[in-house]
């Protein structure tokens, strides 16, 4: 990336349930495979490198993300992003674009990231709005929910409330807020009735962490988990997940925060 010393930090929001995660992989639709595709296009060369803050996952959506586009050349963006998302599916759009330094590193400058899991109860809502909100069921216990919910905040072993990838073996990582609240009229993209969110602030995740947390409360919403269960899964050295993953729609990475711009 030494060759190309020109950085920009472009913000992003997309729908992800028509796409395979945000890495970009043969054969299948990426949220950055697409991004490259329109780049090529639009600069007309392919002399670029793209990396992104977060790697979401299959039909996982995003409202304020983030990447790093590395050029050879400075480029101006004041019609270039508008041009970006003229030819950029309707599900992904590009929030704004502007010149970092080339010592800003897109990972390691992440001071914490926050997700959040959507989900409704009672009648099953429309299948339109099924590509960013999960189905919870009929009711469930929200008192014992946020019981639970409260156990995750601070520093603890997530191995039991996670997918293990190859050679993994830190399973700590640092909770700051995890929330269980109605959404009611406060958003305009999801119903306001019987609608909720389960909001996690965090310094990183483990592979499907945010999921199985979020199916672990339905969990013991339902009785089928103890909150003390949850509890001793925190300091369980068992491998075995504690829960599944809850379904991937429900899941938005709301926001990347960094310490240095």
């Amino acid at each position: 990336m030494l060759t190309r010393p020109f950085s920009y930090l472009i913000g992003i929001q997309y729908l992800g349930l028509r796409y395979h995660g945000w890495q970009a992989q043969k054969g299948v639709k990426t949220i950055q495979g697409t991004l490259e595709r329109v780049f090529r296009y639009v600069m007309g060369h392919e002399d670029f490198t793209i990396l992104g803050s977060s790697r979401t996952d299959s039909g996982v959506s995003c409202l304020n993300g983030a990447f790093v586009i590395y050029l050879r050349e400075e480029a101006s963006w004041s019609g270039l992003l508008e041009q970006c998302n003229e030819h950029l599916p309707a599900d992904i759009r590009l929030l704004y674009a502007k010149a970092v330094d080339r010592s800003f590193n897109i990972i390691q400058h992440v001071t914490k990231k926050r997700y959040g899991y959507y989900f409704s109860l009672g009648e099953k809502p429309h299948p339109l709005q099924s590509g960013a909100l999960a189905y919870a069921g009929r009711s469930l216990d929200f008192d014992r929910m946020r019981l639970a919910s409260s156990l995750f905040v601070g520093r603890h072993d997530f191995r039991r409330f996670c997918t293990h990838g190859k050679q993994l073996d830190d399973f700590v990582r640092e909770i700051f807020v995890s929330e269980l609240v109605p959404l009611g009229k406060t958003s305009v993209f999801w119903p306001s009735e019987n609608t909720y969110v389960f909001r996690v602030d965090g310094s990183g995740f483990l592979m499907h962490q945010v999921r199985r947390m979020a199916a672990a409360l339905f969990m013991v919403g339902r009785g089928e988990l103890s909150v003390e269960a949850v509890k001793a899964a925190l300091s369980d050295p068992t491998l075995s997940p504690v829960s599944p993953k809850a379904a991937a729609q429900g899941l938005v990475l709301e926001e990347v925060f960094f310490n240095e711009l």
